[in-house]
């Protein structure tokens, strides 16, 4: 049974407190309204196959800006997006979200424990790991690349042992570019950038905070020998808590990354419904440890060590 950490699910709750706006971003009908990106039809009718998931994770799309907001603004929304998360059903889990522009960590902290059953837990990690996370609807937290993440906040994560999730965040297409603009220009921009200010800045204040980087992390791992060639000394150090998901690449570029990194920090994503999970061509045990055995590591409990 498979995990796949990135997914988007649009539901009642969250897009009735998107239609109550007006100004972006809003959602007019089915139609989503953004600054700077071209309107986006919603379907209503997602029906997406969940067939050998163990556990899809759901996120709040970070794109639409809502973290950034005003608090006033942001809360009502990541609130309704909270509501919706939280009520779907097996095999659905959620990244917890959470107001940028005045963090609050007593707050986060609180949305992170909703659904917590601590009698419970989620299907367990391998063997060798001796703990299992409480079963948590809300698995950790998501913030968009463009975001200086707030010590606060990760010492929340870390008090509770719950990993972050880097998301591409709010991106304009420039004038007279065609609709994919965004996605493949400024996403892999933010994500390339937050690598490397994870590594440099993030990783000596938290170094027990797991992380997981979206759409492997813009290909970022791959400039490692400009890195070096620039000043930088990490090349060849790779941090076993810093983790890249697979959503919009397939074999190639899995391959590369595969190559710099290792297997181990590579953990399967779809961005279902906007892209499908890839198959990595790596052969049955990467594929098993990229779907499996890695996405359990970022999400439960580290080992104990005696």
């Amino acid at each position: 049974m498979s995990v796949d950490v990135h997914q988007h699910v649009w539901t009642r709750p969250f897009v009735d407190a998107l239609r109550a706006r007006t100004s972006p971003p809003y959602v007019d009908g089915w139609t989503l309204i953004l600054d700077g990106e071209p309107p986006y039809e919603i379907d209503p009718d997602d029906r997406r196959d969940t067939t050998g998931l163990e556990l899809a994770l759901v996120s709040m799309s970070s794109p639409l800006g809502i973290e950034s907001l005003p608090p006033e603004e942001a809360w009502p929304l990541i609130d309704a997006y909270h509501e919706g998360a939280l009520a779907l059903g097996e095999p659905f889990g959620a990244w917890a979200s959470t107001c940028l522009s005045e963090p609050d960590p007593d707050r986060l902290a609180k949305d992170l424990d909703r659904g917590w059953d601590g009698s419970a837990a989620k299907p367990g990690p391998p063997a060798r790991h001796a703990e299992r996370s409480p079963a948590r609807k809300l698995v950790g937290l998501q913030i968009p690349a463009t975001a200086v993440p707030d010590d606060r906040l990760l010492e929340v994560l870390t008090d509770r042992d719950l990993p972050l999730f880097v998301h591409p965040g709010p991106a304009a297409a420039a004038p007279g570019t065609p609709p994919w603009w965004p996605a493949v220009v400024p996403y892999v921009q933010q994500l390339h950038a937050a690598w490397h200010y994870f590594h440099a800045v993030v990783r000596p204040r938290h170094p027990r905070l797991r992380v997981c980087f979206a759409a492997l992390a813009g290909l970022a791992p791959l400039h490692s020998e400009r890195l070096i060639a620039r000043g930088g000394g990490t090349r060849g150090l790779v941090d076993p808590d810093f983790f890249v998901e697979t959503s919009s690449y397939g074999p190639r570029a899995i391959d590369a990354i595969v190559r710099e990194l290792g297997i181990d920090v590579v953990v399967n994503g779809s961005d279902a419904p906007y892209a499908k999970a890839p198959e990595p061509g790596l052969g049955a045990a990467a594929g098993h440890a990229i779907r499996v055995v890695n996405p359990r590591r970022l999400l439960f409990r580290r080992e104990t060590r005696t």
